[in-house]
């Protein structure tokens, strides 16, 4: 039988030596038989279809497929057979001209190309922005948690001297109504004797009203009012002792009680928040 090898025919001349004729491994299942014919004669002036007589005459590049010999039976160069496809509906028409340079269309094309990029830049800034803002918004207060986020007192409706308390964003508020006395007192406190030095000036806004938030400063608990040495207000917890301004006289309490935030709307009204 004969082999079949099927290489590349750049490398025919130097894979010649190496070719040769061996018995292939099957075996027929029926013998041949051998008919005698016709004798042919050989034209001695036409040249042997050899090794040598088609060396050098055959292709040498490209798939090759050697029959027994070294000489190449046939290559195949180009594929004629194989529709290219159409891409002229997606092509613009500037390039669309084979013989045409695209450079002369080249400005025209890189402005649009700019422009659609910078349409698009504007559009994505302006979603990012649309995005983050809603998800901001998202997470910011409810309406009826700023509703309780703010206060109104009437404040004819606490007598001179005394003390009320109202709930704010569930903390216990104290708005006390000092006499002329307490004021006096309160503004004439040396600063030197106070562990957290404060001026009585500096936490109202009108002598006559301090707004605090009661809570203790040294665990939370709520203090008293008008209780303790100094008239204010008095922890019973641990023993802190606050002045009539809620400023922290004496006990483990290590700041004045806290002022919010707060503006009068009129003479009459605050508003805490």
């Amino acid at each position: 039988m004969m082999s079949l090898a099927a290489r590349s025919g750049a490398f025919s001349p130097y894979m010649q030596a190496t070719a040769f004729v061996v018995p292939g491994p099957l075996k027929s299942l029926i013998p041949g038989v051998v008919v005698k014919g016709e004798t042919i004669l050989v034209d001695p002036k036409k040249p042997f279809l050899c090794r040598e007589s088609l060396s050098g005459q055959s292709p040498k590049t490209g798939p090759a497929v050697t029959v027994c010999i070294n000489g190449c039976a046939g290559v195949r160069f180009a594929h004629t057979d194989i529709r290219i496809p159409d891409y002229s509906d997606y092509r613009r028409p500037e390039v669309q001209d084979p013989q045409k340079s695209s450079q002369d269309s080249s400005e025209s094309r890189r402005t649009f190309s700019y422009l659609v990029t910078g349409a698009a830049t504007v559009m994505g800034v302006y979603s990012a922005k649309t995005v983050v803002s809603q998800f901001v918004s998202s997470m910011s207060a409810s309406a009826d948690v700023l509703a309780m986020s703010k206060i109104q007192i009437k404040l004819s409706e606490i007598p001179e001297g005394n003390n009320m308390t109202f709930k704010w964003r569930g903390k216990p508020l104290f708005v006390r109504h000092r006499t002329e006395k307490e004021i006096a007192t309160e503004t004439a406190v040396n600063l030197s004797e106070l562990r957290d030095p404060e001026h009585d000036k500096d936490r109202v806004k009108d002598p006559a009203w301090v707004i605090v938030l009661g809570v203790c400063t040294h665990l939370g608990c709520v203090p008293i009012a008008n209780a303790g040495e100094f008239g204010g207000y008095y922890c019973p917890c641990h023993g802190s002792h606050y002045d009539a301004s809620g400023r922290i006289r004496k006990g483990p309490a290590p700041l004045n009680l806290e002022v919010p935030f707060y503006e009068f709307l009129d003479e009459d009204t605050v508003v805490v928040g």
